[in-house]
């Protein structure tokens, strides 16, 4: 499994490199890079301005000093991860879905159906709570310190504990 480098937050515009300032809100985003997916936060003029093309974003704030951190992303903005993650079939991209599922079916999100192989792939279906929509995900057979490692990168990604 590739380990992915995941830079934290600078406090910084990554679009203009102008500094964000305590309490400012800002766009967190996930952009695909030819090294993977790489987190880089925007300042909101720059986003309303020159929305960059990303993976996925979420908006946050810049806390205090000594604030306790906050939760910035909610179930739905995983859960749209997620999905947006369904088609992708490049290893380390199924492999951070396998664990989101695991994260989300932890937060009784998703549920267990079955199992079933389909070309010799393992697929988990998995029904999305309280709705009848199944969705299906590769179980890449990651073991137990590979699933801690992507767990630990997918909450310094969104900057909480998962």
């Amino acid at each position: 499994m590739d380990e992915w480098e995941i830079n934290k937050p600078l406090g910084q515009c990554h679009g203009t490199e102008r500094k964000i300032e305590y309490g400012e809100e800002y766009f967190a985003a996930l952009i695909e890079t030819e090294e993977g997916l790489q987190r880089q936060d925007f300042c909101a003029d720059y986003w309303a301005s020159q929305k960059p093309d990303v993976f996925c974003y979420w908006k946050t704030r810049l806390p205090e000093p000594g604030q306790k951190r906050q939760l910035f992303v909610d179930d739905q903005m995983l859960m749209a991860f997620f999905e947006r993650l369904g088609k992708e079939t490049e290893q380390e991209k199924i492999n951070f879905r396998f664990v989101l599922a695991l994260i989300l079916m932890r937060k009784r999100i998703l549920k267990y159906d079955e199992t079933k192989t389909v070309d010799d792939q393992e697929l988990w279906r998995l029904r999305i709570v309280g709705e009848k929509q199944i969705v299906e995900v590769i179980n890449p057979h990651l073991d137990e310190e590979q699933i801690e490692q992507l767990s630990s990168q997918i909450g310094e990604i969104l900057q909480t504990d998962l």
